[in-house]
């Protein structure tokens, strides 16, 4: 959660991408997935790309039997400075303390531009 909130306020990727196992599958409510230390850095190079400002907020993270589990709420701008806030869910699969899978689900509508009236 940490390492996450650091990569939104200065960008920088390394420390994230330090918690992540060679092998691993992460995935958002898109059909793709990446997969990789390569494919871990362009999931959340893209994540960050959307905004011109994020914060993430965790009310709730528990980890049991290699399974860790974060709810959270992100507010922001999305580039070209339109606010937003959203909340999803992240599950994450551990092993030797590296992250092997990372999946999230969150609220997609928040990113929909509404009609002009």
């Amino acid at each position: 959660m940490a390492a996450l909130q650091n990569a939104e306020a200065s960008g920088q990727l390394d420390d994230l991408l330090a918690l992540h196992a060679e092998e691993v599958t992460l995935r958002n409510l898109s059909a793709h997935s990446w997969q990789g230390l390569d494919g871990a850095r362009d999931f959340w190079q893209t994540y960050l790309d959307n905004f011109d400002q994020i914060h993430s907020e965790f009310s709730r993270s528990q980890e049991a039997s290699g399974l860790g589990l974060m709810e959270w709420e992100a507010t922001g701008q999305l580039k070209g400075g339109r606010d937003i806030a959203y909340r999803g869910v992240s599950l994450i699969d551990l092993q030797d303390g590296k992250v092997t899978a990372f999946r999230t689900y969150y609220d997609s509508a928040a990113f929909v531009v509404p009609a002009a009236e």
